[in-house]
């Protein structure tokens, strides 16, 4: 079970990510620098939260061009699993990985706190430690979480069952308070929202430690 967490210039929570793979799998995921070229037998890449370059363009569309990320892409068309978390998710619709684009927040303003989310589809390697309809608490920090996704693609979404949380209350205008969708594969998730801030260290709620080890279980 080999993980690896991809680090860019301006990543702040690629160290936070590292720990909570540590505290369910005992072991110290690859950190991968955005410019290495190579993920010599990766199950699972994780595209970590922060600022990649600033946000300068746009949030991830520098990070999309990093040399990692060909690797990234032809990880995840191999099957093998990808995870991007906020900025992560961002990074991951800027290379086509994930439909869609996350815009400015419809308040315009940065949000950060603890926010329930429901799970919308536990039948993936993502959720299956959650019950479906279940409600969790999981923290956001983004001032871009605003998604946006075409009629077509956003009824494909919703058809395929491809989104997986959605807010209890909206904080950033996404359409269908989507708050995180997979791939068809199934083998790619984006959200926005921490769940490597939810994995009970500093209160009781562990509710994204449950991702985590839904993962494991999943490589395993």
């Amino acid at each position: 079970m080999r993980v690896a967490v991809i680090v860019f210039p301006g990543s702040n929570c690629d160290r936070d990510a590292a720990d909570a793979i540590m505290q369910v799998t005992g072991k110290m995921p690859k950190m991968v620098w955005h410019r290495e070229a190579e993920l010599n037998s990766i199950d699972l890449v994780v595209l970590p939260g922060g600022f990649a370059y600033g946000d300068y363009l746009r949030p991830g569309a520098i990070a999309a061009q990093s040399p990692i990320m060909k690797q990234v892409r032809a990880h995840a068309d191999a099957g093998r699993y990808v995870l991007g978390i906020c900025n992560g998710f961002q990074v991951l619709t800027e290379i086509g990985l994930l439909p869609g684009v996350l815009m400015p927040n419809s308040g315009t303003k940065f949000v950060c706190k603890p926010l329930k989310l429901k799970v919308e589809n536990s039948d993936t390697a993502f959720t299956n430690g959650y019950k479906n309809n279940s409600s969790i608490s999981i923290p956001l920090a983004h001032h871009d979480g605003n998604y946006l996704v075409q009629d077509d693609e956003l009824s494909q979404l919703e058809d395929n069952g491809q989104v997986v949380f959605r807010y209890e209350v909206n904080p950033n205008g996404s359409v269908n308070d989507i708050a995180g969708i997979t791939n068809q594969q199934v083998n790619v998730l984006g959200m926005m929202p921490h769940p490597e801030r939810a994995m009970g260290k500093t209160d009781a709620n562990n509710d994204g430690e449950t991702l985590f080890k839904s993962l494991m279980e999943a490589l395993q």
